[in-house]
């Protein structure tokens, strides 16, 4: 009979002349991250973590195989399971002086959700309509109703702030998909997940971290701040602070790098596939300053995980009352300073200008933005190089005469207008004074539009979708929106 891994550590011990110790041992405990129900990522290297005494053994036993770890001094001990395929359910021990039994385990995909209130926003608030509870998205009985995914399992992490880096947090547990427990899930999390399941038909495992009305800066390491001039003074602020505060200031979320440390820090090693972020309308006003803080935050967190993580993230829907006239526009600069984060490799960016609510910053429609954050994911994280995964994305420029011709990229089989409207809207242009004004916009073959302005006879300067709740209606073959742009980028900006 084969011994079992109890014995073999006892067997261990005793050879080694340590069985005398066996009685100091300290009780073996896990994360909470690491449980019952969890989605281990498959197709590489798995940490498994957690505590004891001190140079007591332990053994984590998984699909037959023994992985032995020793804490060290300050107790933690890690074990690293080989790459996986996709599979499950099953049965993860481990053994120190007790035994911990993880029951329907499953190997897949993992991605972290996270960001503000539009990646919180539950598939139903049970609040709603009450005063403060999200609003409800739409068909969300239907959705709820018809959440019959036991292989989508999400982990929400509970709201902390600390001042310094944990490295245990504490969450819900390990749901799984049920119409029973869906309503909790992340609508966003829970839509982006049902389309890469229904894809790959592997489990996804979603570990929700958002919190509501938070700025970036409130998620980025202080080893990463300390480098931004604009938060040094801030995160030196907090060096004196006690790590977890009894006591919280009002909005004490919104500080720089408490919800990182609290909320993010406690998550490594975990294995990921990929992040996912919905997060912005904080910081608009600063959209200068976001172009440094979000790629800031993207490098941070791939830092932290140790690899190239795909990060796709959610452009800005549109919000707030439309205006008649072209004008600036806070909303669409922190939509620049987004899009900017694309020139780093191995992100994506789903585009919500057209899913908006003027009225509403919690817009209804999650369907369609965690579809379109699942097409940039199967492009950046999946590798489908045949899937279009953008809307139009502005090219060139050149001007002729009057007129200013335009190129896009990501057109599929062509350009063509958003559904129910039969003229070109959306676009503006400007001469030497700055002046931006209406212009009169065709397509123009597969991939061109083509502008021409009576009030600006020699045209310099192009803005489309450049306001807080744009009329831009330019779409692909895909049915995917265009991405708004400037053509006159202040100094220094691409």
């Amino acid at each position: 009979m084969r011994p079992t891994s109890k014995q073999k550590l006892i067997a261990a011990l005793l050879a080694a002349g340590l069985s005398s110790s066996l009685g100091a041992q300290a009780t073996v405990r896990l994360p909470a991250l690491v449980g019952s129900h969890m989605v281990l990522q498959r197709g590489q290297p798995v940490p498994v973590w957690g505590w004891a005494a001190p140079g007591e053994q332990v053994v984590v036993s998984f699909l037959g195989h023994d992985y032995p770890a020793t804490p060290d001094a300050t107790g933690r001990w890690q074990a690293t399971l080989p790459a996986l395929p996709a599979g499950g359910p099953y049965t993860l021990v481990v053994e120190g002086q007790n035994t911990i039994t993880l029951d329907d385990v499953l190997v897949g995909d993992v991605w972290l959700a996270s960001g503000q209130s539009n990646m919180e926003l539950p598939l139903r608030d049970p609040h709603a309509p009450a005063p403060g509870a999200y609003p409800l998205i739409l068909n969300a009985e239907q959705e709820v109703a018809m959440a019959n995914f036991p292989q989508i399992r999400q982990f929400t992490v509970k709201k902390v702030v600390a001042y310094q880096p944990q490295t245990e947090g504490e969450g819900s547990g390990w749901q799984v998909g049920s119409p029973a427990t869906a309503s909790g899930f992340s609508a966003v999390g829970y839509f982006f997940a049902r389309d890469l399941y229904q894809r790959y038909r592997v489990p996804i495992g979603l570990i929700s971290s958002p919190w509501g009305g938070t700025p970036a800066e409130a998620w980025v390491s202080p080893e990463a701040l300390r480098q931004l001039p604009d938060f040094q003074a801030p995160v030196a602020s907090l060096a004196t602070r006690p790590a977890r505060p009894d006591t919280l200031a009002k909005d004490a979320q919104n500080t720089p790098t408490v919800l990182y440390n609290g909320m993010i820090a406690p998550l490594q090693p975990y294995a990921l596939k990929g992040i996912i972020w919905y997060q912005g309308e904080s910081n608009v006003g600063r959209g200068a300053q976001y172009r440094t803080l979000f790629p800031a935050l993207i490098r941070d967190w791939r830092t932290r995980w140790g690899r190239e993580l795909p990060f796709i993230f959610v452009q800005l829907a549109n919000f707030t009352k439309a205006l008649p006239l072209p004008g600036p526009s806070a909303w669409a600069e922190l939509r620049e300073a987004q899009a900017s984060a694309l020139a780093l490799p191995g992100t994506g960016m789903a585009v919500a200008l057209d899913l908006g609510d003027p009225d509403d910053i919690h817009p209804a429609n999650k369907q369609d933005v965690g579809h379109r954050l699942a097409l940039a994911a199967r492009q950046v994280a999946y590798g489908d190089k045949k899937v279009l995964a953008a809307g139009p994305t502005y090219q060139s420029m050149q001007v002729i005469g009057g007129q200013i011709q335009l190129k896009f990229s990501h057109v599929g089989k062509g350009l063509q207008l958003k559904s129910g409207t039969t003229t070109l809207a959306g676009f503006a242009v400007a001469g030497a004074d700055g002046q931006f004004h209406w212009a009169a916009a065709t397509l123009a073959g597969r991939d061109e539009v083509v502008l021409t302005c009576a009030a600006v006879p020699a045209p310099v300067a192009v803005r489309y979708a450049w306001a807080d709740n744009p009329l831009g209606n330019l779409y692909n073959s895909a049915s995917l929106p265009a991405t708004p742009f400037r053509t006159d980028a202040p100094a220094g900006q691409p």
